[in-house]
């Protein structure tokens, strides 16, 4: 394993390991993930998700990253 996480095909996709879940729907991201991502306290994700049964899921990004991809039309929800 690279020291960023584990490496899976295609290049950059990694597995930086499992959480669990907790009582108030919290988890934490493994230090791996946080220190090759740079993520601090009080940083914001965005929470993405795909409810297709054969692949559901949930996935996190940066929000200035989102912004950017996405344009400005989001900012007005990230603000809420």
């Amino acid at each position: 394993p690279e020291k960023e996480g584990f490496p899976i095909p295609p290049k950059n996709k990694h597995i930086f390991g499992v959480v669990t879940l907790g009582e108030r729907g919290q988890i934490v991201l493994p230090k791996k993930a946080r220190e090759t991502f740079k993520l601090k306290p009080g940083d914001t994700l965005v929470v993405l998700g795909d409810t297709t049964p054969a692949n559901a899921g949930i996935a996190l990004i940066d929000s200035q990253t989102f912004l950017q991809m996405t344009g400005q039309v989001i900012d007005n929800f990230l603000k809420e």
